[in-house]
Order: structure tokens, then C-alpha cells, then sequence
């Protein structure tokens, strides 16, 4: 069981998903706008968040700009969740941040299944480690090589 946040202006489609989301098994809730989906994930960090991109006020691009620019929300996996469609409109969110895109209207069985390979490929990976601590443990990880230096003639 995943804890799911939909940050969507439309009522009915988030309610609609967050059904869909609640009979997979799943806790879900939704909010209508960028700044609500802020303070949620401020209070009680979800699992991975659904995310539209247009909504009154700040936009959803905006906000995952701003998740991936935090040191605490980094790594909070976000699904845009859109009526855009295309595949520029994808690449542009998977370049921002996004590790999935679902556009609307949406077909219940393949948001579930994307849902799940989402779990699936976080398993096994804590629910978050701060900025500075996964930074250390990389450079620990993988040190630099760097080259000998060569003397110019």
C-alpha cells in the first residue's frame, strides 16, 4: 500500500483516480491546487505524488521544478497526471523531474499498473534520505579518478 497525493483542479477526475487508487489498495487523497499539494507534502510526505500540470495559480511544471530544487522533496516520485498529450509534453516532464506521465482521460487499469511499477521500482529504497547525506554517501561511493597530471613541454 502506497500513501498517494493527486494535486489536480479537477474535482472529478481526482476524485475519480483517487477511487480508482483507494480500491487498488492504496491511501489517496486529492487537492485542487499547486500551493494545497505544498502544504500536504509539507505536513505528511506521500509515497508519490499524481500531479496536473495546468491548475490556477502556480502550475504543476512549476511546483515539480520546485520538489526537485528542494533538499527535503528531491526525491518524492511524481506522475504528472495531465491532459496534455504528446510526446513533447512528456519529455518536457520526465526533463523537469517527472518519472512518469499518465494522460487524461485516464484508463483505470493502466494508472493502477503504472502505480504499481512505480512502487515496484523504488522497493527496497528508503522513502527519503536528505540532500546532504545522499550527496556524502555518492562521492563515498564513487570516487573521482582523476588523471595524472602531464607535464606540457
Amino acid at each position: 500500500m502506497a500513501r498517494i497525493l493527486i494535486a489536480d483542479d479537477d474535482e472529478l477526475i481526482a476524485a475519480l483516480a483517487s477511487e480508482v487508487l483507494i480500491d487498488a489498495g492504496h491511501a489517496c487523497g486529492w487537492v485542487t491546487s499547486a500551493e494545497e499539494a505544498w502544504r500536504c507534502i509539507g505536513r505528511k510526505r506521500p509515497d508519490i505524488l499524481l500531479l496536473d500540470q495546468s491548475m490556477p495559480g502556480e502550475s504543476g511544471m512549476s511546483l515539480l521544478r520546485r520538489l526537485r530544487r528542494s533538499a527535503q522533496f528531491y526525491d518524492l516520485p511524481v506522475m504528472m497526471f495531465t491532459t496534455m498529450q504528446g510526446e513533447q509534453d512528456e519529455l518536457q516532464a520526465i526533463y523537469a523531474g517527472a518519472q512518469d506521465f499518465v494522460s487524461k482521460p485516464f484508463d483505470p487499469v493502466n494508472l493502477v499498473a503504472r502505480i504499481s511499477r512505480m512502487i515496484k521500482l523504488r522497493a527496497g529504497r528508503p522513502r527519503h534520505v536528505d540532500l546532504v547525506s545522499a550527496v556524502r554517501e555518492q562521492s563515498l561511493a564513487a570516487p573521482l579518478a582523476t588523471p595524472p597530471l602531464r607535464r606540457m613541454i
